[in-house]
């Protein structure tokens, strides 16, 4: 400690040498000493080093006085209060000094501390003490008007405080308005504009008086408007209040837009620029309030996009080189671009936010945009384009429900109307392509890519036109390398977006200059080019009428130079693999010569660790060829180093390196020895486990393949790891999908093989006999399912073997000493093999599953039921008269029985089953009314799934139901509908479009239960496919935001024992009419009015701890999904999210209590940081205060910190991922 104040001594002793070199090391030093967190200042020497500081600061040599100001920063944060005080003052008085240097140096260092000041957010008492000393010294400096330099200084600083600190100034904003406002009117524009960023700073964190004062003042003097000059601020100033503080100015908007839309036919420019960029700020920041003027707003901007007084474009078809010419000529008072430009950019706001006015965009908007592509200003075209992108941009979201059968019947849809204007939008592109300028032509280029992308398909026909403007821009020497990749990464989208007939006259013209961009010198375009390159070599079709002998040996050429080249990017070198290997795999019978070597490189690839991954990929495509091409010579060297990739790491080599060697063994099965698949099948069994179930599938195909090329191999794998893991894998109950139905199909390669050891009865004692030896049941359902499966897959496959193993599994289910896991597994199998087979020969069946029944497992009942439905599916005309038969005479089994039924309507081809769908309708009728809800569920299943066999017939009779006077015949029938909807196209889709209104009607029922199924009805559609409620939105959602209030009438108190508890009947109800809201956000935002919507998700933050749950995840989608709503309605969620948090357990409560309430907390917090993603949210006075509260609570900043961390780890995965 001694030593440091020594030391600092001896530095201050050099800070008065006269030497100006001696002064600037030793502040120098200072400024080291001062950085360092150990550092600690006596009384003394605080005082003294400020005092030398200040002095400093008056220094005669410049550059000890910027290093005496950038000192400030750090000597602010080591000091006490009372020293940052007296810094502040003789910053403040020296910036009002007649020297202009030292006025200059003081504004900086007061710059200097504010920025140094922790947080508003942080709660210091320092930072509210600074802020208020240094504004009562600003806002006199300001009002003086003696010195304009010094006023300006002085609106700099306070703006920068306002926006760094404006939470702590609360009090003293009345006055700093009020000194603030006479400025607008200030003789200097400079003045103007800075007071205008102090005041939309101020209104960012003002209270709701100082802010009506501010806009009453801007509306009485628009009203007035004494003169042109103090109008355009006026203008300025609310744009900027609007930009800075959208959510407030709303409910002002009424008064504001008529006075701005009368400026706009003031004839001066520079006030229509400006009344347009109001607008632009309206309607970015207010989307709500703004929405009833967006027609004036398009008209206004459509007139203004067109307005340039000064010049004539009528002659431009005749003569474009006068076009050029005119261009170079221009009037330096001409201000017309600027209102075209705030044109154009306030079409694109209004565009990128208004998603519902689509139809109406592309029929006033989309044309006029077109129009003007032709805009003789840059700067002007460019932000034209850029409105035209963000319309293509909007269309390209809908495309999920626009491309749905039902909803192409609506007309013109947005899809329909671009498509018919992309010639008039390709013959405007036509002429920008050969502009000179570069950033026209990229504008071209990004806008051909969003149009394919958003319309595949669409130039197909202008194909012609349009190549010979892309190569322009790929031989024009005066092409900036970023416009050479904007126009491949074009010819990129366009050829993988079109058939390759469309461009077979084209390869010709487009191989020179596609070659000479893979020879260039920068490794960015040759990518590019090598990428295209590998697109265009796809164009070579079937027929014969295209020969691409004439460019082969170009295109092979400038690749195969760079797949040698060793010295090059890593990119361009992945890319010449792959470009090369679509070059043999299309074009390798014309390459007869270059076939080896080339193969050869591929070999020397396939060795180095950074290309393998590509070179597996290539060589895959090469194998897959339909032009046999020769591998021969490069296998006995391949395979090997591809088994030796199985035991790598990496997961995508893996599964690389398995789709490659199936390939091979598929199509060069004679060329592959029984040396090679040894080394191959050494590798295996690691890679068959649970832990990666695709890498198992992968492996797994390829043994399938193995057994058909090669199945004197498959001797080796009795006894051997690869079987015993296989058995694993069965067990396992995470097999399913693509990974069992590979295992299927390997048993059934594997027994037609009859290998010896691996017959139909050795496979089937490795997969039972773990059962049958009793000496453990195996862990989980599912490992009974698949051994069933496995078992049916063999008898398929081995139909003699069938009858005694169906004869054997028959006996063990009526054995009385059967174990049950043998009971369950000989009835599922006698299920699985029953669907493939007729098992009608085997007369004790039906007892044997009957009396199954009554067994007293559980497992074994439902297996029961399972097998005699799927027996049924192989033999209906046998079995579902006997199932009916049974449900109408067996009360007891009905449940079991109707399990049985839903398995057979499940499985059961449409052909099969129609004949017996009004008796099986019938009878489900009957039950439909049952008390029980597990069986009326089942019951509803069943309906559904009869329907969508014959839905012109049986969905108008459901309708019918829903007239029945049972409440639970209702909800039968709208649960059924819900079993109709699938998210793949169905035939039922028009049909349910047409009645899904009818059934969505019950959300009116009397009924708690029909409600409640009619909602989750409404979820399920919401949800898989959500152009069957679209339209019904305006309709349903009062309704469903009708179910989200709390109900008192559907609260009781219910007494157990000394206790009195709640019960809420209505709970249920309200968590599916939050679930189904969630659910929207996701499918049909753009039909809700997000502002009412957001009133209900505030109701629920107050709800049920379920229901808190859900619309905290609410609160963090709406904060992405649309953030300017959200902050509108900041201060009135904070409240609710702030109570969640502060809320004590009391100390008597039961352990989970506890454990709700801190899940209850994180969920909050997860919002909280959500809502803080949002720009501008962090000004909210009330969001401030609580934030503040968060970090001085410790519990509440663990809790916070940890899930900022968590969201920024996630962000960064998710960038590395993309």
């Amino acid at each position: 400690m001694a030593s440091a104040s020594y030391h600092i001594s001896n530095l201050l002793e050099k800070m008065t040498s006269s030497d100006k070199d001696f002064r600037f090391m030793a502040t120098n030093d200072l400024m080291t000493e001062l950085q360092k967190d150990s550092i600690k200042l006596d009384d003394d020497s605080e005082r003294k080093v400020v005092k030398m500081i200040l002095k400093l600061l008056e220094d005669k040599n410049g550059e000890v006085q910027n290093l005496a100001v950038k000192c400030l920063g750090p000597l602010v944060s080591k000091v006490k209060e009372y020293q940052v005080e007296t810094i502040v003052d003789t910053l403040c008085t020296n910036m009002l000094s007649d020297k202009e240097q030292l006025r200059d140096i003081s504004s900086i260092g007061l710059k200097t501390v504010i920025g140094e000041l922790p947080p508003a957010s942080s709660g210091s008492a320092l930072a509210a003490s600074v802020c208020k000393k240094i504004t009562g010294r600003l806002t006199s400096a300001i009002a003086k008007q003696e010195d304009v330099s010094v006023q300006l200084e002085a609106l700099d600083i306070m703006a920068d405080m306002l926006c760094r600190q404006g939470g702590l100034l609360v009090n003293f904003h009345p006055s700093i308005l009020s000194c603030l406002l006479p400025q607008l009117t200030s003789p200097r524009l400079a003045v103007r504009k800075r007071t205008i960023m102090a005041l939309g700073h101020l209104v960012m964190s003002c209270c709701n008086l100082v802010f009506i004062d501010l806009i009453e003042h801007l509306l009485a003097e628009l009203g007035r408007n004494d003169n042109m000059s103090t109008t355009r601020t006026y203008i300025q100033c609310t744009a900027a209040i609007s930009r800075q503080a959208g959510h407030r100015i709303g409910e002002y908007l009424e008064k504001i837009i008529p006075l701005v839309v009368k400026f706009c036919n003031v004839d001066d420019d520079e006030l229509r620029e400006y009344c347009i960029q109001a607008f632009e700020s309206f309607i970015r920041r207010c989307p709500k309030e703004v929405y009833p003027h967006v027609s004036t707003v398009i008209s206004l901007c459509l007139r203004y996009l067109t307005y340039d007084p000064n010049y004539n474009y009528d002659d431009e078809d005749e003569d474009d080189n006068a076009m050029d010419a005119d261009q170079s000529i221009h009037d330096d008072d001409d201000m017309s671009w600027k209102v075209r430009r705030a044109s154009a950019k306030c079409l694109d706001a209004v565009v990128a936010s208004r998603h519902e006015m689509l139809p109406e965009f592309y029929r006033s908007v989309s044309p006029a945009l077109v129009a003007r592509f032709k805009e003789r200003e840059e700067n002007v075209k460019a932000d034209v384009f850029h409105a035209f992108l963000s319309l293509l941009k909007q269309t390209r979201p809908a495309q999920a429900w626009l491309n749905d059968p039902d909803a192409m019947e609506q007309g013109e849809t947005p899809l329909t109307m671009l498509q018919n204007q992309v010639p008039m939008i390709v013959k405007a592109l036509h002429r920008q392509l050969k502009e000179k300028s570069v950033k026209t032509r990229q504008c071209c280029f990004n806008m051909l890519t969003e149009l394919v992308t958003v319309l595949p398909g669409a130039l197909t026909t202008h194909i012609p036109v349009l190549i010979p403007g892309i190569i322009f821009s790929l031989n024009d020497k005066s092409s900036s390398s970023n416009l050479k990749i904007d126009a491949l990464a074009c010819l990129y989208v366009v050829l993988c977006n079109h058939p390759a007939t469309a461009f077979h006259p084209h390869v010709s013209a487009l191989v020179p200059p596609l070659v000479a961009c893979v020879g260039d010198p920068f490794y960015k375009i040759t990518s590019e080019a090598l990428l295209v390159t590998q697109q265009l070599v796809k164009v070579r079709p079937d027929s014969d009428s295209f020969d691409p002998s004439p460019y082969i040996d170009d295109v092979f050429n400038c690749t195969i130079k760079r797949l040698k080249a060793a010295d090059i990017d890593q990119e361009v070198k992945e890319r010449a693999i792959s470009c090369m290997g679509q070059i043999i795999c299309n074009l390798g019978d014309h390459l007869p010569n270059e076939l080896p070597g080339t193969l050869l490189i591929f070999l020397e690839r396939l060795k180095n660790e950074i290309t393998r991954l590509t070179t597996v990929k290539a060589l895959t495509l090469i194998a897959g060829s339909r032009l046999s091409i020769d591998l021969r010579p490069v296998l006995p060297d391949a395979v090997p180093i591809l088994a030796s990739f199985l035991r790598k790491n990496q997961r995508a080599l893996k599964l690389c390196t398995l789709a490659a060697l199936d390939i091979l063994l598929r199509n060069y099965s004679s060329a592959v020895t029984p040396a090679m698949v040894d080394a191959v099948l050494a590798e295996l069994p690691p890679l068959i486990s649970e832990s990666d179930m695709h890498v198992s599938q992968m492996a797994l195909s390829f043994l399938s393949t193995l057994a058909h090329t090669h199945p004197s191999a498959l001797g080796q794998l009795s006894g051997g790891a690869i079987l015993s893991q296989l058995i694993v894998l069965v067990r396992s109950p995470l097999l399913q999908g693509g990974a069992l139905a590979a295992m299927l199909d390997f048993y059934k390669a594997l027994v037609t093989t009859e290998t010896a050891g691996l017959g139909y009865m050795d496979v089937l004692r490795m997969l039972t006999g773990p059962v049958y030896a009793q000496s453990s049941a195996l862990g989980h359902k599912q490992a009974y399912c698949s051994i069933a499966k496995c078992v049916a897959a063999l008898t398929t496959a081995c139909p003699r073997e069938g009858p005694a193993v169906v004869g054997q599994f028959i006996q063990d289910v009526k054995n009385s000493r059967s174990t049950d896991s043998i009971r369950l597994l000989a009835l599922l199998s006698l299920g699985e093999v029953g669907h493939h087979v007729d098992l009608s020969s085997q007369p004790e069946l039906k007892t044997v599953i009957l009396d199954a029944f009554s067994s007293t497992s559980e497992e074994v009942k439902s297996a029961a039921s399972y097998a005699l439905g799927s027996i049924a599916v192989g033999n209906l005309p046998e079995y579902l008269p006997f199932v009916l038969q049974e449900i109408s005479s067996q009360p007891k089994r009905q449940y079991l029985l109707l399990h049985s039924l839903k398995e057979i309507i499940g499985s059961s081809t449409v052909a099969g089953l129609k004949p017996y769908v009004e008796s099986v309708w019938t009878l489900l009728l009957k039950h439909c009314e049952c008390q029980e809800e597990g069986t009326r569920n089942v019951v509803a299943e069943c309906l559904g799934k009869l329907t969508l066999i014959d839905p012109e017939t049986l969905l108008p009779r459901l309708k019918g139901y829903l007239l029945s006077g049972s409440s639970y015949a209702r909800s039968s029938v709208v649960t059924a509908v819900k079993f109709t909807i699938s998210d793949q196209p169905q035939p039922i889709d028009p049909l349910l479009k047409n009645s899904i209104g009818d059934f969505l009607k019950t959300l009116e029922d009397p009924d708690l239960n029909v409600r409640r199924v009619a909602l989750v009805t409404f979820n399920s559609a919401a949800h898989n496919k959500p152009s069957l409620i679209r339209e019904l939105l305006d309709t349903i959602l009062p309704h469903l935001y009708n179910e989200t209030r709390v109900r008192k009438e559907l609260i009781r108190e219910v007494e157990m024992g000394p206790f009195k508890h709640t019960v809420d009947d209505g709970l249920d109800l309200r968590k599916a009419a939050f679930e189904c809201m969630y659910t929207l956000l996701d499918s049909c935002l753009d039909r809700i009015d997000i502002f009412t919507f957001l009133n209900h998700v505030e109701d629920g933050l107050k709800d049920h701890y379920d229901i808190k749950m859900l619309t905290f995840l609410m609160l963090a989608r709406l904060s992405c999904l649309c953030s300017s709503a959200v902050l509108q309605r900041l201060d009135r969620l904070v409240e609710p999210l702030r109570a969640t948090c502060t809320t004590k357990v009391k100390a008597n409560s039961v352990k989970q209590e506890f454990e709700k309430q801190d899940e209850l907390k994180r969920s909050a917090m997860r919002a909280v940081v959500a809502l803080l993603g949002i720009p501008e949210a962090e000004k909210s006075p009330l969001m401030a205060e609580f934030q503040s509260q968060i970090a001085s609570n410790q519990e509440l900043a663990a809790i916070f910190d940890s899930i900022q961390r968590d969201s920024t780890s996630a962000n960064m995965e998710s960038m590395d991922t993309s």
